[in-house]
């Protein structure tokens, strides 16, 4: 496998895929010769991904939760976005949408990302932005 060229079939694929194993397992140097294989390697293998398993948009209330496990934070922390102990309790179960403040405020105090905050019609299982 030649990490010059786009990864076009699952067989290249897998291929990379065990080659980036085998560079991981020596413990390779960034910016070495087999560093930069691996990182290129790296390159490709998550265009392949992005072109074959897009990822759909992700539910509000993970993305919140995501954000809240990475930074440490509590419920208690959320209010300042969402509003008071009720209804942050009530976004969390899903009981209650996002309202476009809500978003807004999450987005810039939080960074989590715009797409991440908004759903569709479409999407199932959850409430929908009000």
């Amino acid at each position: 496998m030649s990490p010059t060229r786009p990864i076009r079939s699952v067989r290249e694929y897998e291929r990379a895929q065990k080659r980036v194993a085998e560079l991981v397992a020596l413990g390779v140097k960034k910016g070495s010769p087999q560093g930069d294989e691996l990182e290129m390697l790296g390159l490709l293998i998550t265009a392949f991904d992005d072109e074959h398993h897009p990822l759909g948009p992700t539910d509000p209330v993970a993305a919140i939760e995501f954000q809240m496990n990475q930074r440490g934070l509590t419920r208690r922390d959320l209010e300042p976005f969402i509003g008071n102990r009720a209804r942050v309790s009530d976004i969390l179960n899903r009981r209650r949408g996002l309202t476009l403040s809500m978003i807004r405020r999450l987005h810039a105090g939080l960074r989590i990302p715009l797409q991440s905050l908004i759903e569709t019609e479409t999407d199932v299982g959850s409430a929908a932005v009000h």
